[in-house]
């Protein structure tokens, strides 16, 4: 049970107003920025449990009252339905938020009219709870906690593992560290986690997974830039554009769409290069010198299309190229639990004519003989597998080789089903790598 730092009602009531930020089209992660200092961690952790419990929440809502109260009231009461419904994932105890809910109600200008409403709705649902659990146990967006068309996407796409992927999609993802090998290894740093009592266990080359997920200023090391947080999937990325490239000269890498920079770094981490980072976005080219700057990193930093290399490249070809193309984030929403309830079906073709828009504009700026990485945090196919094989299709130089594909997300063994048989825990990804065939 989480042990609460303030007073659980006004822990709610940010809770629901950031809530319904999220219904309006607010992405969750800035609205939690603008939350009160002193709430915000556990507003935080409430928020992310309520995301992934929304759809559930909203079907309760319609079994116990038909006609959506207003919006303050109706956000107000799906949050504690969100957190009630499952006793044993609820954080609290059920009549707790029962009672501080209803308080959060009654000590509100905008929910005060109805809080006997809500009072009435939480203690019929606690009567009669596996009734209406049973009830909305046959909506698909009740059952998987995603939107109907995601589910039917993800049935179409992988029609073996789309359970398992849901599942895995719904769980809390770890804290997952990549070590800095320019300036230690991974058996020494987990031998230093042991030590100052922080239990951890090494995942792949460079990756650790934390037991229990910490600020960032906290954990030993990270001012000092001997570990970034970066999943253990996307840690794959430079590894794998790397490997046959050869190491004689230093080599010339474009890392397109590279903010925040975790995948720049781990490239300069890797090897003796010369990175080139672009991003359209100016305020998060900002993110990417200062995360360079604490790994003691350098890279050149751009703010521009790369779609556009008329406004920024110099004319030198490149060895290798890593486009991390934007795409739904349909594979990391288990950090990122809003993302299922802001996207579209719609978006999926929008970002898949980016996609290859980039991959177009890009592949010219590419040695024969070279590599680029085509990656995406999706999983689905259109911005995937389906991508790549259209772009492989017209372009008789572009030359698939073995590469993962679509990774999908996963739990580690012990705390659920695994979709695959890969080891591991990690969010979902696409890779595909191609080579420039030689003239």
């Amino acid at each position: 049970m989480i042990k609460a730092q303030v007073p659980l009602w006004r822990q709610l009531q940010a809770t629901a107003r950031v809530i319904s930020d999220v219904r309006l089209g607010r992405s969750l992660t800035p609205v939690l920025e603008r939350v009160e200092r002193d709430l915000r961690p556990g507003v935080q952790a409430l928020s992310f449990h309520v995301m992934r419990a929304w759809g559930r929440a909203e079907a309760l809502r319609q079994q116990l009252a038909r006609r959506p109260p207003p919006e303050a009231v109706d956000a107000l009461l799906c949050t504690a339905l969100a957190l009630i419904w499952d006793v044993e994932d609820a954080p609290y105890e059920s009549f707790t938020l029962v009672d501080q809910a209803v308080e959060a109600a009654k000590r509100s200008p905008a929910t005060r009219p109805q809080a006997s409403f809500v009072n009435a709705c939480l203690r019929r649902f606690l009567r009669e709870r596996d009734q209406l659990v049973l009830a909305t146990s046959v909506d698909p967006v009740a059952r998987w906690n995603h939107p109907r068309w995601w589910v039917e996407r993800l049935k179409k796409d992988h029609p073996a593992d789309w359970a398992v992927i849901l599942q895995a999609s719904n769980a809390p993802a770890p804290m997952a560290l990549r070590v800095n090998a320019r300036r230690t290894s991974v058996a020494q740093y987990v031998h230093g986690l042991e030590s100052a009592g922080i239990n951890a266990w090494r995942q792949g080359a460079d990756a650790v997974l934390l037991e229990h997920a910490m600020p960032v200023e906290a954990i030993p090391g990270f001012a000092q830039g001997l570990v970034s947080v970066q999943d253990g999937g996307a840690q794959i990325a430079a590894p794998l554009l790397l490997q046959g490239l050869g190491s004689a000269l230093p080599l010339n890498i474009l890392d397109a769409c590279a903010a925040p920079g975790g995948k720049t770094a781990h490239l300069l981490e890797c090897a003796s290069a010369r990175v080139t980072a672009l991003d359209i976005d100016p305020q998060r080219c900002e993110r990417i010198n200062t995360n360079l700057s604490r790994l003691g990193l350098i890279a050149t930093v751009i703010a521009a299309d790369a779609a556009r290399p008329s406004d920024w490249w110099d004319g030198e070809l490149f060895d290798a190229i890593l486009l991390d193309a934007p795409c739904t984030a349909s594979g990391i929403v288990r950090r990122h639990p809003d993302v299922r309830w802001l996207r579209r079906e719609s978006d999926i073709a929008q970002l898949a004519g980016i996609q290859a828009r980039l991959l177009k504009a890009l592949w010219p700026l590419l040695k024969p003989g070279g590599r680029m990485l085509y990656c995406t945090c999706s999983v689905f196919r259109e911005e995937g597998s389906d991508q790549i094989k259209a772009f492989v299709a017209n372009n008789s130089d572009a030359v698939l080789q073995a590469s993962p594909g679509h990774l999908m997300p996963q739990i580690r063994a012990g705390s659920g089903t695994v979709p695959d048989n890969r080891a591991g825990d990690h969010d979902g990804f696409f890779y595909a790598l191609l080579e420039k065939r030689l003239a």
